[in-house]
């Protein structure tokens, strides 16, 4: 028999235990093979008009996914080594030469690559189709996807992970010059120190973390903390502190913790407790730099496609905020306005809900009467009548109304910052201009504003009289306001109404932002919610391997238990609970550190993130309990099996 064929039966004999890191490169394969093939793809490229942007995203989006597929690859190939050794040690002893043992490993690991990136491709090109429909679906594009083939994206592919497959390859080829022979057949029998722990460490740990997640919740305004350190050094130090923080809480609290535990008697010796305790407590600090990268890596992960998924959530909410109005132009050609008009309400599947003439006023203001935080006394405002106001406001659905009398003011302001903005409750602005000499009073604050601000600049309410006095002497103006149905599926109409109305007239629209919006969030979206799975899997296949690598290590001692009188029953409630320590640790901190990210990042973007972070982390979390229920199932039947 040869030994390209010995290595095609130790595939086929070992596959059980291979299968979630098969999965996992096929699975990585197939997404970087989707987002190399969109990157060329006809339908994306007709319904985004050429767009450089999609394409420039999914490159980077592919040399991330390589990095990190490579890494993952290689960390997989590490944990299998300590399980070959026995095996390997065999074949030397057997007087098999290492030159020809290494090729057997080689061509093994070869086999297991090419036959990966041959299904992957496979997937890839039948699911493509299915791909682009999701990617023009989150995108807004109304396309049906025809199936292609990309010969450049299966090149790109083949190579890129023929590399990496030779790398590894190559790894698995040097195993045996690696170690001694005594060593070999030693591996399985490795075993740990127990720990020292150190109370002190410990609670540095805790006190690491608290720091970090303290300075991320400071508002990046007014903290002294962020002003001592600097705006760009301030995020390293929490990075450093909550990873470092992460590590030695691992290392050491976990560790401190599982001996009090033991000291606990009436727990401890109940059923396998000890045994459960014990493993844990001896391979800690070998588990703790891993479980710190996936803690960390899976933060990272929550917390990017959490926000790319609230970024798209919001989108019409955002796009709203900025354009109240389906749609908004100065009327500043009487014809231009009354062909804008007949194409709107001639329409196809939109009917017009409101159609309004809103006279309005430009005047400038001496503003160093307002507490500014930034900018100058100078600013152009857009005067709005109070009747106005209420009248457009009652037609947007608005359930608010202001009364304002004399010099009183309401200034409308969508995107306001506190200590950004100026405070404009009580503070004072100077009107004027030729024939005007105007002081008026904020009465009110206003979050929103009733005209699209692609049309108008900053816009402040006064009263009804104060309207009628300065409107002989101001820059006056009309601007026409429509609201209609289904004005997310405006495409045929804005691009019409682009067409009719001069520039000049500053036409704004909701399906303009919402459809800019969509296209760069659900971009991203899709993006992130790929790579984020490609990194889920990968991390849950780690925990995976290295629990079943421990199980080998303890198949003997869970034999002398069973042995002994032990029920199988017992036994898998015991790995149960020790597998669900390892699993819960970094998907616990790795989603209090995601929770305290997004919360310093809603308040950074004034958004509320919670509908989609929850939803994001509940897709991890049932992910994450597949990967544990797999894991204890396959650590079972290795040590329950008394073969």
């Amino acid at each position: 028999m040869t030994l390209f064929k010995i290595a095609g039966k130790n595939i086929r004999k070992n596959f059980t235990n291979y299968f979630l890191y098969f999965a996992s490169m096929i699975f990585s394969i197939v997404i970087y093979f989707t987002f190399v093939s969109l990157k060329y793809d006809s339908t994306i490229a007709s319904a985004s008009e050429g767009s450089q942007k999609i394409s420039s995203a999914f490159s980077g989006a592919a040399v991330v996914l390589i990095v990190f597929v490579a890494v993952f690859i290689w960390y997989s190939n590490s944990f299998f080594t300590r399980k070959r050794k026995k095996e390997v040690g065999l074949y030397s002893l057997l007087g098999v030469r290492k030159k020809q043992i290494g090729r057997m490993l080689f061509y093994e690991n070869f086999l297991m690559g090419i036959l990966a990136l041959i299904v992957g491709i496979a997937l890839g090109s039948v699911l493509s189709r299915f791909f682009v429909m999701i990617l023009m679906k989150v995108m807004g594009y109304s396309v049906v996807a025809n199936f292609s083939i990309s010969p450049a994206a299966i090149l790109n592919t083949f190579l890129v992970f023929m590399i990496i497959t030779l790398i590894t390859s190559v790894q698995g080829y040097r195993l045996i010059y690696r170690f001694k022979l005594i060593e070999l057949f030693k591996g399985d029998q490795e075993r740990e120190k127990e720990p020292k722990s150190s109370v002190i460490i410990a609670l540095l740990s805790v006190a690491l973390i608290g720091f970090g997640y303290w300075l991320a919740l400071q508002n990046l305004l007014t903290s002294k903390a962020w002003a001592a350190m600097g705006f760009m050094l301030t995020p390293l130090v929490i990075l450093i502190s909550v990873i470092l923080g992460t590590y030695l809480l691992f290392n050491t609290l976990t560790v401190t913790l599982l001996k009090m535990a033991r000291k606990h008697k009436k727990s401890y010796w109940r059923g396998l407790n000890l045994i459960g305790t014990s493993q844990l407590l001896y391979r800690m600090k070998g588990n703790a730099r891993t479980l710190t990268i996936i803690a960390v890596l899976s933060a990272t992960t929550l917390t990017a496609v959490g926000t790319a998924y609230s970024i798209y959530y919001n989108n019409r909410t955002n796009a709203a905020v900025a354009n109240p109005n389906s749609y908004m132009f100065i009327g500043v050609d009487s014809k231009a306005a009354g062909k804008a008009d007949k194409a709107i309400e001639q329409a196809a599947g939109h009917k017009v809900l409101y159609h309004e003439s809103i006279p309005l006023l430009e005047v400038d203001a001496d503003t160093s009467g307002l507490n500014h935080a930034q900018g100058s006394d100078e600013q152009s405002f857009t005067v709005l009548s109070n009747r106005e106001f209420n009248r457009l406001a009652k037609l947007q659905g608005r359930d608010d109304a202001v009364s304002l009398e004399g010099s009183e003011a309401a200034a409308l302001e969508p995107g306001y910052i506190e200590g950004i903005s100026p405070e404009y409750v009580d503070s004072s602005i100077k009107l004027k201009g030729k024939g005007i000499n105007k002081t008026i009073r904020f009465k009110a604050l206003k979050n929103y504003s009733v005209l699209n601000l692609g049309s108008v600049y900053s816009t402040i309410v006064i009263s009804d009289d104060m309207f009628a006095e300065l409107k002989p002497n101001a820059k006056a103006m009309a601007v026409e306001a429509y609201g209609i149905t289904h004005q997310d599926k405006a495409k045929e109409l804005t691009k019409q109404l682009e067409v009719i109305l001069p520039e000049k007239a500053k036409l704004s629209s909701f399906y303009s932002d919402y459809s800019r919006g969509m296209e760069s969030s659900g971009l991203l979206m899709f993006m992130g919610g790929f790579l984020g799975l490609v990194f889920l899997a990968a991390t849950g296949s780690i925990i995976y391997f290295k629990q079943l690598t421990e199980a080998g290590s303890d198949k003997a001692r869970y034999a002398i238990l069973h042995k002994i009188g032990v029920k199988k029953r017992e036994i898998r409630k015991s790995v149960a609970k020790q597998v669900l320590f390892i699993f819960a640790l970094p998907l616990a901190f790795g989603i209090a550190h995601c929770a305290v990210a997004l919360s310093a990042l809603s308040k950074l973007l004034m958004t509320n993130l919670v509908v989609p972070v929850v939803s994001c982390m509940g897709v991890y979390v049932c992910i994450y309990l597949i990967y544990y229920f797999l894991t204890v199932r396959a650590y079972c039947k290795i040590v329950t099996n008394t073969k």
